[in-house]
């Protein structure tokens, strides 16, 4: 494995740099910058920040619209629900209908009591726990061949139609999952919090700012009716500063960081927007955008594709943003006397190998997702470009392209940016400091200069031993 004083130094330089060089500085916390150079940094991310917070301001919802539910899907009132009782009994006597018998391949008939059939039915007596019905029970019954069985004790959730007769209101839609998922919660927090240390807890802190910005905000403001667009551009851009300079610190660093992020975040939602109207998506492609659409029929769903595409791309974007600008900071920290060019080199083959892991990432994040789908075009010997220009994976596809070409954009240019910051980040030696004294920082060939002054005293101690 290369060191960072190999991949800072090309092969064509390291002619150049046959002097060995040490370092007086260790590898902490970033040199600060410049005067200069933080006003230049500031006069680009004030303004944005200060749009970003008017954007809040003018568009901030002030929660979601009132809504009646309308008992369709997913547009239901749910209550908690405790199974107390769990039976046994025929099928034919509750009426369930049973699976039908499926022959053996070899004509053979199964042996008894191995078929779902012949099981017995199992009738869950349910009892209501919150909501205004609060006490009441009812039954449900559940076949042989279900996914889902039942146990006394078990939490459950029930969906409410109250529009039905009084024996058919309530019926379980789901397990209830609070407990397995507060403890896996947990797990999560101690584990970031263990290794990660303080940083951990910050970057906790910023997630549950992430969530309050996409519940509190972007999620309502959509909702009553503000550009999908817009909002996600403004609540996305305010959750890449909480988070960045919550996790990472106030520095020149992170502010690279955002810089690159945000170029990116544009030529995303460039793309995004042209390969959408391009390729006529409608964004309506399952029952729950449908859904949706028909409950709030002035919601724009193409800028909801849109906005969608620029949220699921900043977690991403930030990660390999950030890492990008910390390699270089790194790279220039273990040789100071690297020029710009070798520096960019150097950061570029950490950066290519990035490109590919995360490219690779999203792709098999989206088939892992869409497995059962795309299990459906197999099953029906679709071509790959019938399945490919069927809107349903098109829209996918368009997602994931349009986010990795912002991601595999964001590489050369987060490590230009950082380049050039860094390289103007270190004063000269010799040039006065703010105390009147002279400025011994790391700058271009410190490490040499200092390495040959202690060869030099070295030599002097050596010939005064000898006299």
């Amino acid at each position: 494995m290369k060191s960072c004083d190999d991949l800072a130094v090309s092969p064509h330089e390291s002619h150049h740099h046959s002097v060995p060089h040490a370092h007086t500085h260790g590898h902490g916390p970033a040199a600060p910058v410049s005067r200069h150079l933080r006003k230049v940094i500031a006069a680009v991310l004030i303004p944005f920040a200060a749009a970003v917070a008017v954007g809040l301001v003018v568009l901030w919802p002030g929660g979601a619209p009132p809504h009646k539910p309308s008992g369709v899907g997913f547009d239901q009132p749910t209550e908690q629900a405790r199974v107390v009782k769990v039976v046994e009994v025929n099928c034919a006597d509750v009426h369930a209908q049973q699976p039908p018998r499926t022959p053996s391949p070899t004509g053979q008939q199964p042996p008894a009591g191995r078929t779902a059939e012949d099981k017995p039915c199992q009738q869950a007596t349910i009892k209501v726990t919150t909501g205004e019905n609060a006490g009441r029970t009812f039954r449900t019954v559940v076949t042989p061949d279900a996914l889902r069985r039942y146990t006394a004790g078990q939490e459950v959730v029930v969906a409410y139609s109250p529009k039905a007769p009084k024996e058919l209101q309530y019926s379980v839609t789901d397990v209830d999952r609070t407990l397995p998922m507060w403890v896996l919660a947990a797990v999560f927090a101690f584990a970031v919090v263990v290794v990660g240390r303080l940083r951990g807890v910050l970057a906790l802190v910023a997630l549950a700012a992430s969530f309050i910005v996409l519940t509190l905000f972007i999620l309502p403001a959509i909702l009553q009716g503000s550009n999908p667009l817009l909002v996600a551009v403004v609540g996305g851009s305010a959750i890449m500063l909480i988070a960045l300079y919550m996790c990472h610190g106030l520095t020149a660093r992170t502010s690279v960081a955002v810089l690159g992020t945000l170029a990116s975040l544009l030529l995303i939602g460039l793309l995004g927007s042209l390969f959408i109207n391009w390729a006529l998506l409608t964004g309506e492609t399952d029952d729950t955008t449908s859904l949706v659409h028909g409950l709030y029929p002035g919601l724009e769903i193409r800028g909801l594709l849109l906005a969608g595409i620029i949220i699921g791309s900043l977690g991403v974007l930030d990660d390999v943003t950030v890492t990008q600008t910390a390699a270089v900071w790194e790279l220039k920290e273990a040789d100071p006397s690297a020029g710009r060019r070798a520096l960019y080199g150097a950061a570029m083959r950490i950066g290519r190998d990035h490109i590919a892991s995360v490219v690779n990432t999203l792709v098999l994040a989206y088939a892992g997702a869409a497995l059962p789908l795309l299990l459906l075009f197999s099953i029906a010997q679709s071509s790959v470009g019938t399945v490919a220009s069927s809107e349903v994976i098109a829209e996918e596809i368009v997602r994931t392209l349009v986010g990795s070409i912002g991601l595999v954009a964001s590489v050369p240019l987060t490590t230009l940016l950082a380049t050039l910051v860094v390289s103007a980040d270190r004063k000269r030696l010799g040039t006065p400091d703010a105390s009147g004294g002279t400025d011994t920082g790391p700058g271009p060939g410190s490490g040499a200069k200092a390495a040959g002054g202690r060869s030099r005293r070295r030599g002097g101690r050596g010939r005064r031993r000898k006299r």
